[in-house]
């Protein structure tokens, strides 16, 4: 498959699957007699992966090292499993504060007239009597 092909196929732009391969989050693309890159599923599964980390949240660093870790063998097992419960956490995190801005907002909007109104207007006043 060609570069186009692949990219209509995975959803990840044609320049995205260059740099996944220039910085070594997926294997070399064998190319053919013209240096054209030539991609088979194997490396579409890579491709599929490597966004589905990213859309995860993993920094390229942490799926550097993941990769890294995967071409060293089994012993590493505990190590990237460990890089994705860090993970995890992390998005844990994050959900537990938007969550915390979603009550927010739906407070404030359900509350409008009686809460924000008379807060924006006191503001208003406060800058307009500095």
């Amino acid at each position: 498959m060609n570069i186009k092909k692949v990219s209509e196929l995975s959803g990840v732009s044609a320049d995205t699957i260059r740099y996944y391969e220039r910085i070594g989050l997926i294997p070399p693309v064998k190319r053919n007699d013209n240096g054209i890159r030539n991609f088979d599923e194997e490396d579409l599964r890579w491709i599929v992966f490597s966004r589905q980390m990213r859309n995860a949240g993993l920094s390229i660093e942490s799926l550097v090292e993941y990769l890294t870790l995967f071409q060293l063998g089994n012993e590493t097992v505990p190590a990237r499993k460990e890089i994705i419960a860090d993970q995890i956490l992390e998005l844990k995190e994050k959900a537990s504060e938007l969550n915390t801005a979603i009550e927010r907002l739906e407070f404030k909007l359900a509350n409008y007239d009686e809460h924000m109104i008379p807060a924006e207007n006191a503001l208003r006043d406060f800058n307009m009597n500095r």
